[in-house]
């Protein structure tokens, strides 16, 4: 007999909800910028690239969500656990796809990480505050 574990996942509505947060803030801080949602397994649910975005922040909006979510951490939290530890330090840069600098954070629904979210565009400092405004969404719901 298998063994089975249920997941829980984004819904696609939920993870547009919080692009669309993300985006109002981006427009409002005057960042044209790339916003992803991946869900629980850092598969892409949905994503945008607003008018102007750089090109590289594609792929790193979608390797922040990514990394938060195959971590449990935010990319800024991420950079704290291994500021002080030189091995790691060291081979981070070897990790493929791992980024660690802010602007990306897991999505968690009831203490249970559900997906990931992921901006760039701008100054890692502006892409948390994106993400932050988007998670605002789940605090207010709850």
């Amino acid at each position: 007999m298998a063994n089975l574990v249920t997941k829980q996942s984004i819904s696609q509505e939920l993870a547009q909800k919080l692009l669309n947060e993300a985006e109002f803030k981006a427009q409002e801080l005057g960042i044209p910028a790339s916003i992803a949602i991946c869900d629980e397994s850092g598969v892409l649910k949905v994503f945008a690239r607003m008018d102007g975005a750089p090109l590289m922040s594609i792929e790193l909006a979608i390797k922040k969500a990514k990394t938060s979510v195959g971590f449990g951490l935010s990319t800024a939290d991420l950079f704290n656990f291994i500021k002080n530890d030189p091995p790691l330090c060291m081979g981070a840069p070897h990790i493929e796809d791992l980024v660690v600098f802010g602007g990306g954070h897991p999505i968690k629904v009831d203490g249970q990480i559900v997906g990931g979210i992921g901006v760039s565009g701008g100054h890692y400092s502006y892409d948390v505050q994106c993400v932050e405004k988007a998670l605002e969404l789940l605090e207010n719901s709850v």
